[in-house]
């Protein structure tokens, strides 16, 4: 059963907050592929699925020093062989010579081996241009998500009178407001303009944080740059007029920065702890920020590794006490991940012997096939009733259908979300899994999609033809 602010959340973005339709959905494509197999014929031979932002499902090759690094921690016996570079062996030893044991099954601190957490801090400097960054206040754990569901553990009482809120973008990724749900937070979402190209405004943040009165008690922000699954990148202004709002009304900020390696055309990634410190006090001495960053959404793309860390900043160090507590009681994060994540912040270097091939692989999975091969297709041929603002960071796509009334009207004869309707008759009639809008949320007569743009030339080309077959058929089917 919803609770109330859910019941709220719910009728404010039109959201399913009971049951999840694309779970019905990705069953469907399950039994679809199955089909396929059993030689039942069907306008297309496989499914494409850009439903999700995993990179090597979607055909990513993985990168060759990160999984030679990985193969010879797991089998040392393997450094004795010429096979391998000279680098990639330089970089396993150490590596082992940081695990207790020299072993990759051995435990961890509960922060994570500390060389690798150096190499975090090190590598969070370099990127913030000088601010400092504390080995002290980094955690690496099992996926940005975990960090994320733990520090709410931390913010959230779920037994207070009125409820604890946490302040949500609208659209917002699913998997965060389940852990919202989970620890018992109350919902306040603040939508994000999409008139102009999702922008998050402070006037925006105001308004919902003054609807939450007599609903719940907002304690935190929760912001994603790049945004998933918008597509939008805060400018540093944009950033300096969030971090003000935090700090007028005493709110910790959660900056979830898991796509910041994936900027396009103009735009630059500012984190919001570079920002934050370059401010300088005494909001750089004062604003609480927890920072995400991840090995499975950065572009090594190895979300089967589970590995991510969170940067804190500013907290009293009687909470950090509470936040070794949580992060200790599942004793360590993979350690294959915590190695993970050394490859991604610290990569082979001009002169190593595999500099040119992860320089070539590591450059190309940056430039999306959709941006570079078809100049954002989907907005240039001019789909009537589809409508798509420039991607200018993370794995996403995320463009408004203007369905058709009867299209409208069939769906809910159906008992099905518009924009779910119509992922349906996508993956039925195209072969192409994507996830509705309804999913994330979004403004009370508004539809959208969402699908990833990472995947190959070869698939995006394939997906896009599919794609505008489809939506011309059914805008026809439904005029």
């Amino acid at each position: 059963v919803c609770s109330i602010i859910c019941r709220y959340f719910h009728r404010t973005t039109n959201m399913n907050m009971k049951q999840s339709g694309f779970g019905v959905l990705l069953g469907r494509a399950r039994q679809i592929k199955e089909e396929l197999k059993q030689g039942e014929r069907k306008p297309y031979t496989e499914v494409i699925d850009v439903s999700s932002g995993d990179l090597h499902s979607a055909g990513l090759k993985p990168l060759s020093f990160v999984r030679q690094v990985l193969a010879a921690c797991l089998y040392p016996e393997l450094m004795s062989s010429n096979r391998l570079p000279v680098d990639v062996k330089q970089r396993a030893r150490r590596l082992l010579g940081a695990c207790s044991g020299e072993s990759v099954g051995s435990y961890t601190a509960a922060s994570g081996i500390p060389d690798i957490v150096h190499k975090l801090s090190e590598f969070i400097t370099r990127r913030d241009g000088g601010v400092l960054s504390h080995p002290q206040n980094i955690y690496i754990s099992p996926g940005s998500q975990w960090s994320i569901t733990n520090l709410l553990k931390l913010l959230v009482n779920n037994s207070a009178s009125p409820r604890t809120g946490v302040l949500i973008p609208v659209p917002c990724h699913a998997t965060t407001i389940m852990s919202l749900m989970q620890v018992g937070a109350a919902i306040v979402p603040y939508y994000l303009n999409e008139e102009q190209g999702w922008k998050l405004q402070v006037e925006e943040l105001h308004r919902a944080l003054e609807s939450a009165k007599g609903i719940c008690n907002p304690v935190a922000l929760y912001v994603i740059n790049p945004g998933n699954p918008s597509g939008h990148v805060q400018s540093r202004e944009s950033i300096q007029e969030v971090i003000q709002f935090v700090s007028e009304q005493r709110l910790f900020l959660l900056a979830d920065e898991v796509y910041q390696e994936y900027i396009y055309g103009e735009k630059e990634f500012f984190s919001y702890k570079r920002v934050l410190g370059e401010m300088g006090p005494p909001l750089s001495d004062t604003v609480e920020l927890a920072s995400f960053y991840s090995a499975s959404k950065g572009f090594l793309g190895e979300c089967g590794l589970r590995g991510g860390y969170v940067e804190l900043v500013n907290l009293d160090p009687a909470v950090m006490k509470h936040v070794y507590t949580l992060f200790s009681k599942d004793s360590c994060a993979p350690v294959l991940a915590q190695i993970a994540l050394d490859l991604m912040v610290d990569p082979p270097q001009p002169g190593d012997p595999s500099h040119p091939l992860y320089n070539m692989v590591g450059s190309a999975n940056l430039r999306p096939a959709f941006l570079t091969q078809e100049t954002q297709h989907i907005k240039t041929t001019l789909l009537p009733g589809f409508s798509c603002h420039p991607v200018e960071g993370g794995a996403f796509v995320f463009p408004r259908l203007h369905l058709p009334p009867k299209a409208i009207q069939k769906a809910k004869k159906a008992g099905m979300q518009p924009d779910m309707f119509y992922c349906s008759r996508l993956l039925e009639e195209g072969g192409v899994l994507t996830k509705p809008g309804s999913e994330y949320g979004q403004k009370e007569g508004t539809y959208h999609i969402r699908f990833c743009i990472l995947p190959t030339v070869d698939i995006m080309e394939e997906l896009l033809k599919r794609l505008t077959s489809f939506h011309m058929q059914f805008m026809k089917d439904f005029s």
